[in-house]
């Protein structure tokens, strides 16, 4: 047995160290804690923006603004009916000839359609003259393609007056920036219908209403699939509708049988490419306007005389060299240049390479008698003369 005295001393040994302890975890007072709270200061991280980032964000607000002052996608404006007397047709104008003929075979005959750019004309090149301004000024819709592909649009509308409503055709396609291949691209997801359309596994695109990224710099030639077309048709058929509900019937039926139409013609065109041995399944370009369909088709662009969008531009003598020594490592058996834009830099490669020009339609169809007067037979032109060079 313990002596009571050794229990005692034991107790009043645990009673001071509690004591310490409590005092020890004594909370501040609440005048304290606000004081310590009040006193911190807020910590903001710096971040590192290069020159060129800046100037991209920029351009990147500027192009915001011109959107919303004009070229309003579907998403984003209210289209409300057009009163229209007995006989009277809705007026309309489409920017290039590619998107004038889907709206042809949407509408038919029920709108007085005006296309702006004729055939054989670079879009890159083209300036407006005033009874187009006029055209614009008296449109009931202006259909253009978007993705920043009409330069000349913003003051053209200026010129009309600033009221046109002008509905972008590629909206819902997700964009693909420059230089971006198939895998970086990724996979899309296809228009509002949400039909699943593709059977084609990884080498199809799908693409998503909520798309539309890559604003600035983003690749704008996404006509140039039949599987992206039918974006373009779908918008088309929603605009008219919406406009003139009272021939939205026959809107629909004519979208219909054309969409149905571009489907075999997608499906064509991968019976086509896929006649192509694997190897050889790369293209050198005149510009940066194959993107979309090398992705679709799984073809490779392993070189373009002008590394931009945009034929105005002007490749440097280093990226001159480089696509030399592109054509000589892939071992190129063509470059594929557009018809509608100036051939000098494109002969001057292929008499430096040895390597032929295969003339393609890029942003235009073709005149009566190239066959290449209608977008499906602008499809059909371009897939024959790539497998032919490329077989």
């Amino acid at each position: 047995m313990f002596s009571r005295k050794l229990i005692a001393t034991v107790f009043m040994a645990l009673s001071v160290l509690l004591l310490a302890g409590c005092g020890a975890s004594q909370p501040q007072s609440v005048a304290q804690s606000s004081q310590q709270t009040e006193a911190q200061p807020e910590v903001t991280v710096p971040t590192t923006e290069s020159a060129e980032e800046h100037e991209e964000e920029e351009h990147n607000e500027e192009a915001e603004e011109h959107d919303e002052d004009h070229e309003l996608s579907l998403d984003e404006m209210e289209l409300t009916p057009v009163t229209l007397a007995e006989g009277e047709k809705l007026q309309v104008v489409a920017t290039s000839n590619i998107i004038g003929d889907m709206v042809k075979n949407v509408a038919g005959d029920l709108v007085e359609l005006t296309v702006l750019m004729p055939p054989g004309s670079d879009p890159h090149a083209f300036q407006p003259a005033p009874q187009d301004a006029a055209a614009v000024a008296d449109a009931d819709v202006v259909f253009a393609n978007g993705l920043n592909f009409e330069e000349f649009l913003d003051e053209l509308i200026d010129n009309a007056g600033g009221e046109a409503v002008v509905v972008r055709v590629a909206n819902g396609i997700e964009s693909r920036a420059f230089g971006e291949s198939e895998e970086e691209h990724g996979e899309d997801e296809h228009y509002e219908e949400g039909e699943e359309h593709d059977e084609h596994g990884e080498e199809g695109d799908e693409h998503s209403e909520e798309g539309h990224h890559h604003h600035d710099g983003a690749d704008p030639h996404a006509w140039m699939t039949p599987y992206n077309a039918l974006v373009y048709v779908y918008n088309i058929e929603t605009a008219l509708s919406t406009l003139n509900p009272a021939q939205a019937e026959t809107y629909h039926a004519n979208a219909e049988t054309y969409k149905a139409q571009l489907e075999e013609l997608d499906e064509w065109v991968f019976e086509q490419i896929e006649t192509i041995p694997p190897e050889n399944r790369e293209m050198v370009t005149d510009h940066d306007a194959f993107g979309y369909y090398a992705d679709r088709y799984g073809l490779e662009i392993v070189g373009a005389i002008i590394p931009s969008y945009s034929t105005a531009a002007e490749p440097s003598a280093q990226e001159m060299a480089e696509l030399q020594e592109a054509i000589a490592e892939f071992e190129a058996p063509a470059i594929f240049v557009g018809t509608s834009v100036n051939p000098d830099l494109a002969e001057r490669v292929a008499a430096d390479t040895g390597t032929r020009l295969v003339p393609l339609y890029t942003g235009s169809l073709g005149a009566a008698g190239s066959g290449a007067e209608t977008y499906s037979d602008y499809i059909r032109y371009n897939t024959t003369s790539i497998v032919e060079a490329l077989k």
